[in-house]
């Protein structure tokens, strides 16, 4: 049985199913919301389509999970929350996904404006103070677009304005007003069956810089690649592997938010650009918006530096003073398919390429063994030492296992080959992020076994109850891996940084540092029905984390593990 649609609201839900959105994601839904709640019922009652509904506990977890379910999916879902203060709730989050350059399409309902007289008129004390003299000014500096739907005939235009914003490149975060005026109003009419308005591809590298560039490759003595989030387009990943091979680069994988190239490639030299970058004559910096840090190392004066990126100033950042000689615009996966054909045609040294190949093969090979003794020389320690806890993780993993950590899994002691199975928290961080985009991933896959690892204080951060209460009412089930240090263990290598010699320094937790003694997190998963553990002894841990894996994988309830760990 099928009828038109009663409400907007109902209708936005009718929109939404022809634009092949599968999921509503529904953070704190409030006094805004009854024209799509009361849609919802009557078409799930008289069976026509609606996305998924899934009702999350808080705004917090509602934004990361937006954000977690578009990284992997490479589409955003629609995600709605409340007035001004459920807006608020997500602005942390929103952030996070602009500086990762998120497609995440975010709605947020509105007061009604009329005190009386109309269907939905102010009725409840909240209805005055919930209005805001601009609602989307909160977030504006963080969004592509915002927009606040003053009429229902506006609807479908919105919508499809919205998603398309989103996805188009650079993709990004979109903010859509739905006042409750609006929603209670008859429909707008039918709906085309596709999207009129649809997302901008990235554009294409101009030849000549294109050609440039592989010259300075082809004729570099000591060139470097860097890349940060090329593993956003997942399709990118191969190209840089066959450039790399094609002319013996080595690849740094500086800060990065995805994986970006296979972490066991023999060309694959590390986490930190500061080691290299002072010896390289011409840099490839693919997708990345820092790519060194200056005050700690940079390239010679003389070096040519390559920036392959969508949009390579990073107009979004105040300030970005990184040089840059040949740039190409648009998407990376295209760019370095043209250079590696460029290259091609280009005489080649083999002789060179052949040397680069070894002496950089014999890095890794030494990276890796120093980095295997760290984690072993760990294995003993009481509290936990990190590089153990990050180690046996990753001794659990299967190659199409999805990873999601918020600064605590140590790259060093993993080796992520497949593209979409590693992410990194934004750059901005905006703590709190991890726990709710790990649900997002699960949602976005839910074949895939996800696995968050995620210090104390960004556990806290990201409003665990909620986190792991929505991942009970939905069958979200994930692997949370709690490194529990009772400490802001970034703040603590941050201040002995700052003055190495200081009086902080000669503490073990300075002052500020010191979060206490520790709740039992493992209980507050068991709580909402997940498995929790709380671990103290590293001989313990490789069976701990078996354990919570195979609740994960075979009884579909999520699992925690705690674990008392040292601070790095």
């Amino acid at each position: 049985m099928t009828s038109r649609p009663e409400s907007t609201g109902e209708a936005l839900l009718e929109l939404l199913v022809k634009r092949g959105v599968e999921y509503f994601l529904a953070g704190g839904s409030g006094t805004d919301f009854p024209p799509i709640i009361e849609g919802y019922a009557k078409r799930q009652a008289t069976g026509q389509p609606v996305p998924r509904p899934v009702t999350v506990a808080h705004e917090i977890t509602t934004a990361a999970m937006a954000h977690g379910y578009a990284m992997v999916a490479g589409r955003p879902l629609f995600a709605m929350v409340h007035t001004i203060v459920g807006t608020a709730n997500t602005v942390g989050g929103i952030i996070n996904a602009a500086r990762v350059r998120a497609p995440v399409v975010l709605a947020a309902g509105r007061t009604a404006n009329s005190e009386k007289g109309e269907r939905v008129s102010r009725v409840a004390g909240i209805h005055w103070a919930q209005e805001s003299f601009d609602q989307a000014g909160m977030l504006r500096e963080y969004v592509k677009w915002d927009f606040e739907l003053r009429t229902p005939s506006d609807l479908e235009k919105a919508v499809d304005r919205a998603f398309a914003i989103a996805r188009s490149a650079p993709a990004g975060p979109v903010y859509l007003s739905l006042p409750l005026d609006t929603l209670a109003a008859p429909p707008p009419p039918a709906f085309s069956d596709a999207a009129r308005i649809v997302p901008v591809s990235a554009a294409t590298a101009d030849e000549d810089s294109v050609a440039r560039a592989a010259k300075a490759l082809v004729t570099a003595r000591s060139p470097l690649v860097i890349a940060t989030s090329l593993g956003r387009d997942p399709e990118a990943v191969q190209p840089l592997v066959e450039l790399a091979d094609l002319l013996g680069l080595p690849v740094v994988e500086h800060w990065h938010t995805h994986l970006n190239f296979p972490q066991d490639n023999p060309l694959h030299i590390g986490y930190d650009s500061a080691q290299f970058v002072e010896d390289a004559d011409v840099i490839l910096v693919a997708e990345s918006d820092a790519p060194w840090f200056p005050a700690l190392a940079e390239p010679p004066e003389a070096a040519v530096i390559i920036q392959v990126d969508e949009e390579p100033l990073h107009q979004g950042l105040p300030m970005r003073g990184f040089p840059t000689d040949i740039t190409l615009t648009g998407s990376a996966a295209a760019s370095l398919r043209l250079l590696a054909r460029a290259a091609r045609s280009l005489e080649l040294d083999d002789s060179a390429i052949r040397e680069r190949k070894a002496r950089w093969s014999a890095v890794h090979r030494q990276q890796r063994e120093s980095w295997r003794k760290t984690a072993q020389d760990g294995s003993g320690r009481q509290p936990v030492s990190p590089a153990w806890v990050s180690r046996c993780v990753a001794n659990i993993l299967e190659p199409d296992d999805i990873a999601i950590t918020e600064y605590v899994l140590d790259p060093t002691q993993t080796s992520f080959n497949r593209p979409g199975t590693y992410f990194n928290h934004s750059h901005a961080g905006g703590l709190g992020w991890a726990p709710g985009a790990a649900l997002g991933a699960r949602l976005a896959r839910p074949e895939a076994t996800v696995v968050c690892c995620v210090g104390d204080g960004c556990y806290n951060f990201g409003a665990p109850l909620a986190t792991h209460y929505t991942a009970q009412s939905n069958d979200l089930p994930v692997l949370f891996v709690v490194y529990n240090n009772s400490a802001w263990g970034k703040t603590c290598q941050a201040v002995k940084a700052y003055a190495p010699d200081g009086y902080a320094a000669r503490m073990k937790v300075p002052p500020l540092c010191d979060l206490g003694e520790s709740p039992r997190y493992d209980q507050v998963c068991e709580a909402a029905g997940g498995y929790g553990e709380r671990v103290t002894d590293p001989a313990e841990l490789p069976a701990a984390l078996e354990r919570a894996l195979h609740i994960v994988r075979s009884e579909g309830r999520q699992a925690l593990l705690n674990v008392v760990a040292d601070i790095d």
